[in-house]
């Protein structure tokens, strides 16, 4: 049985917003391991699927794809972001030194 995994990717370090991390991605597990090319030293596998990444608009339509394939998949459910409400007025409040 082929192994996948479903994930909703993080944004890029090079991203300001998340605009391409609502869709999420169906990787194939490899199932023969990397090792060095005799002839250049390049990464090679003889797996081609591990290159390929579906993408979905939801979880459902991933599953769906997933079980007409046959596919065992793990599901990694994205983390929540936690967001810290920040005032520009904060940065010079006097917070007193406490004595011990």
């Amino acid at each position: 049985m082929i192994k996948a995994r479903i994930y909703k990717p993080s944004k890029s370090a090079m991203q300001s917003a998340r605009g391409k991390s609502k869709q999420w991605v169906l990787e194939y597990e490899n199932t023969t391991a990397k090792g060095p090319e005799p002839l250049m030293g390049w990464t090679q596998s003889g797996d081609t699927l591990g290159q390929v990444r579906l993408k979905f608009d939801s979880l459902a339509d991933a599953q769906d794809y997933a079980e007409k394939k046959g596919l065992y998949c793990k599901v990694q459910t994205p983390s929540e972001r936690k967001v810290k409400p920040r005032n520009y007025g904060d940065n010079f409040k006097y917070i007193p030194v406490e004595e011990s």
